[in-house]
This record gives C-alpha cells, sequence and structure tokens, in this order.
C-alpha cells in the first residue's frame, strides 16, 4: 500500500479565493442597502430603483458567489511523479 501524507483540503491560494469572493459579496450587499426615506409619506423610485441597486449589485453578488465555488473546488496540481 502506498503510504499517502493526508494534507487538508485548502491551500493558501484557496483562501485567498474565498476571501476575495466574501468580500466582493459585501459590496454587493453594501451598494445594494440604504434608500431610507426620511419622510415615511415620500416615495422616491429614482434612488429605490436605481442602476446601482438593480444591476450593478446582483451582479456582484452572483461574481461573488461564482469566486467562493471556485476557491473551495480549487485542487492544488500534483506532479505525477510523486
Amino acid at each position: 500500500m502506498e503510504d499517502k501524507k493526508s494534507q487538508f483540503g485548502f491551500q493558501p491560494e484557496n483562501y485567498k479565493l474565498l476571501l476575495i469572493g466574501l468580500a466582493i459579496n459585501i459590496l454587493g450587499f453594501l451598494l445594494m442597502i440604504g434608500g431610507a426615506a426620511e419622510d415615511p409619506n415620500s416615495f422616491n423610485a429614482s434612488e429605490l430603483f436605481s442602476e446601482r441597486r438593480i444591476t450593478i449589485a446582483p451582479m456582484l453578488i452572483v461574481a461573488g458567489y461564482i469566486v467562493i465555488i471556485v476557491a473551495i473546488m480549487k485542487r492544488k496540481k500534483v506532479s505525477k511523479d510523486q
């Protein structure tokens, strides 16, 4: 039997990608928050339905989740000599 050295699945590169994905997600959620009106009787549709909240923030959130999935699934390349 081959004696395989047990290794943890995540490498430093995986952690870096995971943190980058998390930062992108947080940025997306931060861009989506806000828009509270000072007067409850007024409705500012241009602020609520802005391009930042409707388009940019969701795209950043999806991109962040994609980076996180890549970080989890990425494997270390193993040379065939070992």
